[in-house]
């Protein structure tokens, strides 16, 4: 695969991951229902890819290892309520502008985790994700939806972070696909219990929209990324992925007319600079 595909296939990624939101906003069940939908639908996507690619999902996983994915699949489970209920109550900008925020969430985590004292580029990266949030902030009265939003935002982003501290070191060695299928099973399982008596209240259009959230937003997302990484570095993969609040936003303003104020505006910059810069240190 040439350079220039494969960053039109990040791209493209970047924008499937970021309309997330927007499906969040369209979809009129509740977020647990939005969750096991999707759940269900990438589930379908990622067994018909472990078909093409002649591979069982519990290939080279012992009971340990699919007990450690499952676990992290509970997190995932929490990742995307808390995400979905940040759009439902405070838009799509503000909740995904919320979750943007996780990478200094693993900065910190990292810091207490393994002991280890912040360089003074991540104390950096904290501050302006501060700022940033500050600014973001539409209201500091927590009665306020778009507030309740943030912080619903925000909680979204810490569990992001503890998955992601999670994954790397329960499926560093499993295969991608294998790690995203066990996952998607366990927040099936977490989430039946809670959502079954709501299924068939569930309506026509929102089950169309549940399933392009699960087969595009996900499955589809989840290839194209994953094709991108052969032809470019992980340092150009991040600096793309850092703009999904960018897409996000700008769909969002499009479809909803949710027109982000110049406060917001700044804020949400100073957030995905932060992150950009994060991510290129990182990698």
């Amino acid at each position: 695969m040439d350079r220039r595909r494969a960053l039109w296939l990040m791209h493209g990624a970047t924008v499937l991951f970021g309309i997330s939101g927007i499906f969040g906003k369209l979809i009129a069940s509740s977020a647990a229902v939005l969750v096991f939908g999707r759940a269900i639908f990438a589930l379908a996507a990622m067994s018909l890819l472990l078909i093409k690619l002649k591979r069982l999902p519990w290939r080279e996983l012992d009971a340990r290892g699919v007990g450690r994915l499952c676990a992290c699949g509970a997190l995932l489970c929490a990742h995307w309520v808390t995400f979905f209920i940040a759009v439902k109550v405070g838009g799509v900008a503000v909740g995904t502008l919320g979750f943007a925020c996780f990478p200094a969430f693993v900065a910190i985590l990292e810091g207490l985790l393994y002991r280890e004292k912040l360089s003074s580029a991540e104390y950096v990266l904290i501050l302006l994700v501060t700022v940033g949030l500050v600014l973001v902030t539409p209201s500091f009265n927590f009665e306020n939806s778009a507030t309740e939003g943030l912080l619903w935002g925000i909680l979204s982003g810490l569990i992001y972070a503890i998955l992601a501290l999670a994954n790397r070191h329960s499926a560093a060695s499993v295969n991608g696909t294998q790690v995203c299928w066990w996952q998607n099973l366990a927040v099936i399982v977490l989430l039946f219990p809670f959502t079954y008596h709501e299924l068939p209240l569930v309506s026509a259009m929102d089950w169309m929209w549940i399933a392009c959230l699960g087969l595009i937003c996900t499955g589809l997302a989840y290839s194209l990324f994953i094709s991108s990484l052969q032809a470019l570095k992980a340092r150009v993969a991040a600096m793309i992925i850092a703009l999904e609040p960018v897409y996000a936003i700008l769909i969002a303003w499009a479809l909803f007319h949710e027109v982000p104020s110049l406060r917001m505006v700044s804020g949400g910059l100073l957030i995905i600079f932060a992150v950009a810069w994060s991510a290129r240190r990182r990698s």
